[in-house]
């Protein structure tokens, strides 16, 4: 808002599609807002980008609808979480872009695990906070872990909302159930809401992308339009 404030020389008052915690990055995050006709999206994109700070990257721009709204227009939103299981992810250049485990992980026990949580469930044991005004069930779409090249695994999640810390929550679990620290049928439990179990303590915020953000049910179905970070 600042930026576009110096290029407007006017107030601006921007809609996010969603916000990070402290330490989490942002590679698909969308904004919307309204500027004067004589400015193109690429004229503004390229402004933007001069005056930006040096962690804010404008990476597309493009007219839209008047009644679009980067925030409650979207229909669902896609997170990534990085673990790193070399050595090397705990360099400099990577230990503050992903968790630096830097043990090795069971990719099966991982995926055995993150398929459960697809589908409607109540995720109030996953979250710090509830939502009272909007309920704790959540509709996860996907839900798997791949290889993130030679560094380590990267979970990718897509649902239609997410609780507050709910895939940091979620990719503590998965990890302690994947090692054998915890029952991996434990998942499902708190899932159910067994009130004598608690879910593992949450990833650290590093590792966790916002990488995209879902506007129409045909993008979350077509793979080919999956998310993906940079790196």
């Amino acid at each position: 808002e600042a930026a576009l404030i110096r290029l407007l020389n006017k107030p601006v008052r921007i809609a996010a599609a969603g916000r990070t915690d402290a330490g989490v990055h942002a590679t698909g995050q969308v904004v919307s807002l309204d500027v004067p006709v004589r400015w193109t999206p690429h004229e503004l994109r390229r402004a933007l980008n001069a005056v930006l700070p040096e962690d804010v990257w404008v990476s597309a721009s493009a007219a839209a609808d008047p009644d679009f709204h980067a925030r409650f227009s979207a229909i669902a939103r896609g997170y990534v979480y990085r673990i790193g299981t070399a050595d090397i992810t705990a360099s400099p250049f990577l230990r503050h872009r992903c968790w630096p485990m830097r043990q090795a992980l069971p990719l099966d026990a991982m995926n055995d695990a993150a398929s459960r949580l697809v589908g409607e469930h109540s995720f109030l044991a996953f979250a710090k906070a509830g939502q009272p005004e909007r309920g704790d069930r959540c509709t996860v779409h996907r839900s798997d872990w791949r290889p993130w090249r030679t560094y380590g695994l990267e979970y990718h999640v897509v649902a239609n909302r997410f609780l507050h810390h709910m895939v940091r929550y979620l990719v503590g679990t998965m990890v302690d159930a994947a090692r054998g620290r915890r029952p991996i049928d434990e998942i499902d439990a708190l899932l159910r809401g067994t009130t004598d179990l608690e879910t593992s303590p949450p990833a650290p915020g590093e590792g966790l992308y916002l990488s995209r953000v879902y506007y129409s049910p045909a993008e979350i179905q077509e793979e080919s339009l999956d998310e993906t970070v940079p790196g």
